[in-house]
Parts: structure tokens; sequence; C-alpha cells
């Protein structure tokens, strides 16, 4: 079957949608939405991530995706069959609803291992490195998750998806992802309670302790809520965004790699092996002497404050 990824259509449409929030913004009360240097570091990392995409997919695909789709799913009779005895999935129109499910629950936990592990972390935070939210940070991509995200979906094809199937809906996943990048849109209603909206994802982009590592969700929240990772957005909170650890540059080069640096210089810290492992494959901010706390030590060292103010207040 022939299928067009949906991707190839909007890209210009990104760059479309980009100029008219970037021109509203800037004859309203919104001047500061944009800033230029920092719009011109996201495009140039979104055009070279489009630059290197391409190349990559098509690795992915036609050797990955097909190769995987073909161990597992021979042909018998001329019929494909799934190892397990099913036949392999057809094109029906319930069939591309479970696979773009499949591919929600596969987004969830390759996006929330990014936010888990600090190895990815560091290709991920390139993304979130901007101050700003806005339609222009969604192009503002990491060049280095393309080559293991397809890691996380290769199941999706095992079972019996075809592969052209799964890069329409990893594309639908794009666009869905992209079009979330705005403050403009408030929150949703009914819509808030299945989908992954506009605020949830402003929550997931803050640096505020109470926001940090939620709602990991590509068009769904259900995952986020049945795993624990769902917060709502509060009105009453004054959101920052960006990183706690931030670039402090407009150079792509720096913003695509500071944090590679950062776990390089980490890992002299120790001797030990196992620090050194952690340093690299254990949740950001971890030390092994305490210097730096993850997001789960700071929220229990503020736990643990908040309780002892409470005694004493109570004495």
């Amino acid at each position: 079957m022939d299928i067009t990824n949906p991707l190839i259509y909007g890209v210009p449409c990104f760059l479309g949608l980009i100029l008219v929030e970037l021109t509203y913004s800037k004859h309203s009360d919104r001047k500061e939405l944009y800033q230029w240097k920092d719009l011109t570091a996201s495009l140039v990392m979104g055009i070279g991530s489009t630059l290197i995409a391409p190349l990559v997919k098509t690795i992915t695909v036609i050797l990955l995706f097909n190769w995987v789709y073909d161990i597992f799913n021979p042909e018998i009779d001329g019929v494909r069959t799934n190892i397990m005895g099913w036949t392999s999935f057809g094109y029906a129109w319930y069939v591309w609803i479970l696979c773009q499910l499949a591919d929600d629950f596969s987004y969830y936990w390759f996006h929330r291992q990014n936010h888990m592990v600090r190895f990815f972390w560091a290709a991920h935070i390139v993304h979130h490195s901007s101050d700003n939210f806005n339609l222009g940070t969604a192009v503002r991509n990491g060049w280095f998750t393309i080559f293991y995200k397809p890691l996380f979906y290769v199941w999706i094809v095992a079972i019996g998806f075809p592969p052209e199937m799964l890069v329409v809906c990893l594309g639908i996943e794009a666009l869905w992802q992209f079009q979330l990048h705005s403050q403009y849109i408030p929150k949703l209603g009914i819509i808030d309670k299945v989908f992954n909206t506009h605020t949830m994802h402003q929550v997931h982009h803050a640096r505020n302790l109470e926001y940090m590592d939620k709602n990991h969700g590509g068009f769904l929240n259900t995952f986020d809520r049945i795993f624990g990772t769902f917060k709502e957005f509060d009105e009453d909170i004054d959101i920052e965004y960006g990183v706690t650890h931030a670039p402090n540059s407009y150079n792509p080069l720096v913003i695509l790699t500071h944090e590679y640096k950062d776990i390089w210089l980490d890992t002299k810290k120790s001797p030990k092996l196992y620090d050194k492992f952690m340093y690299i494959f254990g949740p950001p901010g971890w030390s092994h002497d305490g210097s730096t706390l993850t997001i789960k030590q700071q929220r229990k060292v503020l736990r643990e404050e908040a309780r002892l103010t409470d005694l004493t207040l109570a004495e």
C-alpha cells in the first residue's frame, strides 16, 4: 500500500504557523513571546533535524522496521502471519486506530525515559532549553534522539502492524506535538479529560519544581494519568519555562552538546565505576555526593522542610 508521511505537508505548515504567531505576538501585548536570537537558534536546529531525519528514517524504515516486520510476520501461503499465530494486521480503519494508540503508548515511554535517563536527556534537553514557549520552540529538536527513538517503536511492527502504517502514525504524532506549543489556547474543558492539550504541555515545559517531569503524553493524557505523571495546569502559578541548567548560549552547537560535556565532566568527579555509570544513565541531577539532586530528591527535601515548618508552627 502506497502511503505518504503526513510530515511532508506538515513542515511548510509549521513555518507558516510560526510566522502567523510571531506576527500576531509582535502586534499585540505579547511582544516578549518571541526573541529573535532564540527563534533563530530554534529554526537552525529544526532545519538540521529536518535534513538528518530523512536519512535516518529511511534507514529505520527500510532496514529496521521492514526487517523486524519480515522476521516476525513471514509470508505463509501468500498470507502475512505473525509467529504467534495470528494473521498480520491489514489496513482496516480500526487497525489504524489501534496502531495510533500503540504509537502513543510508545511515545509516552520514549518521552518519559528522555527525562529519566541522563544520556537520553542530553539529547532531549535541546527541546527544553529555550526560556520561551511558542511554536518556534516546537521545532527546536535535538539531532540525536532520532537515532534511538525507533527502538521504542519496533515492537509495533513485530506484532503485525505494517511499517508504513507506523510511519504515518509517527507523523500524526509529530503534527499534534507541534501545535501544542502555543500559549494562546486556553483550557479546553472536556477535551482536557482525554487529550494532551496546550496548557498541559505548558506544564511539561516549565522549570517550576511542581511541574517538572510531568505530562509526557503524545496526543492523549491517558498514560500520564495511569502511570502517575499527570499534572493539571494551575493558572495561579507563574510558569517559568526552560531548564534549571541552561546552556546560556544561542549557538546551536553549544545547545546541542552542552549536556554531553557536563556528563563527561561529572564522570571525572568519582573514581567508582558505579558512580560513573549513574552520571551517564542515572536520572538527571543525580550525584554521588549529594551536591546536586534529582527532581524526586528535591521534592522530598521540600516536603521535609514543609513538615518541619508545620511542626514548628504547631509548637
